[in-house]
């Protein structure tokens, strides 16, 4: 077997799995759902008027960025051990519709309920058909319309990033992977500077062109575990990357952060990625240990669901229970935690379980959404984002594998946990 060097072993020569992605995804998602009762619990974000010890909670737009670099890197990975050769576009997106639909629209028509019964989004007005329409496609980076769901932005933007994603391979193919990110980076840095004279707006909608890089560092990301390579020191480089930024948030605060976004999710992209190839390395081993527990691993499985649910949640405990009661301390961002996180977690794995294993275990049907691949010529997965999903390419069985490829794995691996059905 033409194995690459000793390197990955945390993917490629061990156990054949990407050990901590589950648990860095769930953890993420985690850390969103924590900064939501933060934000809603104190005034005025991001003018803070909470305690400094509870500051550390108001970054959750960096989760987001996580999201999308790991996103990149997931979707690409399978390219980039085929010689960046993505398959068939009409299959990747049968397979992405496939994955993430089924769980957002019916965590869709949940929020819309919560808004048109309970309460609606704070700094949005009541959801309208518009609304219906635009969220059902997928469309709010897009069209500004009233929401039902505040962290559905997201959702938008990555269903915007799906369709980049084969320009990024083909360009990665063409040209190699330093210059297209220098492609994708080079247009958002020029339209900060020259068209908004270096201070973008802060809105809510075509968020997707700026954080294209981002999505695209995990694609290079991609590239750079598929090859052979030496070992780096992934840890101290992200720690060296994300120092700087760090230092500036730390003095600047949170206003600043949330009117530079624009900048900050280019500037933190880079440690980011250099974080995740740690972790597809392998190291630091306690690290890996951590995320690839138990706990962390079943929080991973239920993430997508719980990013998608928990926010109308939220709202209706603080507003209608927390505040009300407890007023705006501590007590109440206690209380909002235990019981809209509780909550909230509870309803992710029913989620998980009704909108999302059922499709994981049956693949597009015939007639349907495509042909279903067969075992034996499904042989490349890997793991997508918030959802925990894989990726396939199918390629006939006995057809060469790409100069310098690993042997692909099948599957119906039962060893790769960072990409097995739920």
């Amino acid at each position: 077997m033409n194995c690459a060097p000793s390197l990955y072993v945390n993917w490629e020569v061990s156990s054949k799995r990407v050990a901590g992605l589950d648990g860095l995804r769930g953890l993420c998602a985690l850390y969103v759902v924590l900064f939501h009762c933060w934000a809603y619990t104190f005034r005025g974000f991001p003018r803070y008027q909470g305690p400094q010890w509870l500051s550390w909670l108001g970054f959750g737009r960096l989760a987001v960025v996580m999201f999308l670099v790991l996103s990149g890197f997931s979707l690409a990975l399978t390219a980039a051990r085929n010689g960046w050769q993505l398959g068939s576009l009409a299959g990747y997106a049968r397979r992405r519709a496939w994955r993430i639909l089924p769980a957002y629209w019916a965590a869709l028509v949940f929020s819309l309920v919560i808004a048109w019964t309970i309460v609606r989004q704070p700094h949005s007005a009541e959801p309208t058909t518009g609304s219906v329409l635009v969220y059902t496609f997928l469309l709010q980076d897009l069209v500004a319309v009233p929401t039902p769901n505040g962290a559905f932005w997201s959702i938008g933007v990555e269903a915007l990033l799906y369709g980049v994603l084969p320009l990024l391979v083909l360009l990665c193919r063409r040209i190699g992977m330093a210059a297209m990110l220098a492609v994708v980076t080079l247009p958002v840095v020029v339209i900060g500077f020259v068209v908004f004279d270096g201070s973008p707006p802060q809105g809510d909608n075509w968020l997707a062109p700026h954080l294209v890089p981002a999505f695209a560092a995990g694609v290079v990301a991609a590239g750079v575990a598929a090859g052979r390579f030496h070992r780096a020191p992934w840890i101290p480089l992200a720690v060296l990357a994300a120092a700087p930024v760090g230092v500036l948030m730390l003095l600047q605060g949170g206003r600043w952060m949330v009117n530079n976004y624009y900048w900050l999710d280019l500037a933190v992209a880079p440690a980011m990625t250099l974080f995740l190839l740690a972790i597809v390395s392998g190291r630091p081993a306690g690290l890996i240990r951590l995320l690839d527990s138990r706990p962390l691993k079943w929080l991973g499985s239920i993430s997508y669901s719980l990013y998608l649910v928990h926010l109308p949640i939220v709202v209706v405990v603080t507003l209608k229970l927390a505040i009300p009661r407890l007023g705006r301390d501590t007590i109440s961002f206690a209380a909002t935690t235990l019981i809209a996180g509780g909550v909230s977690l509870a309803l992710a794995w029913l989620f998980a379980r009704l909108f999302e294993a059922p499709f994981q275990q049956r693949r597009p049907a015939s007639g349907l959404l495509g042909r279903r691949p067969s075992l034996q010529s499904v042989e490349v997965r890997a793991v997508d984002l918030l959802a925990g999903d894989a990726e396939a390419v199918e390629r006939p069985v006995g057809q060469a594998l790409p100069r310098g490829s690993t042997q692909p794995f099948r599957q119906d691996d039962d060893r790769l946990d960072a990409v097995r059905p739920q």
